[in-house]
């Protein structure tokens, strides 16, 4: 059960870069409506997937697993960090493309 607290963090992650890259490549197809919603299910799954890794974390501590915690502790931290840096890139990019062409 707990292995799959990583997998579906490393799927709700990718969510989190899929939905905005997916709208950026179709900007020119769009109709400029449903922005918003594609970042919000983009930030939401980011969120999900650091709340798993927190998860999976909690689980390591309350069964005293200290070598794994100091392990993966450092990868973790890093890995996090990047996936909320790219999230919020790509939900920047798209607000800065769309923030103008929904008002009509």
């Amino acid at each position: 059960m707990v292995g799959l607290l990583n997998i579906g963090s490393l799927v709700f992650g990718l969510i989190g870069w899929i939905l905005p890259a997916v709208h950026l490549q179709r900007h020119a197809k769009s109709t400029h409506k449903s922005w918003a919603a594609f970042s919000v299910m983009s930030i939401s799954a980011c969120a999900i997937s650091l709340c798993f890794q927190i998860f999976n974390t909690y689980h390591l501590v309350k069964i005293g697993d200290w070598p794994a915690l100091m392990d993966i502790m450092g990868g973790v931290a890093f890995s996090a960090a990047i996936l909320l840096i790219v999230t919020v890139a790509l939900n920047l990019m798209t607000l800065l493309l769309y923030r103008g062409k929904t008002q009509s």
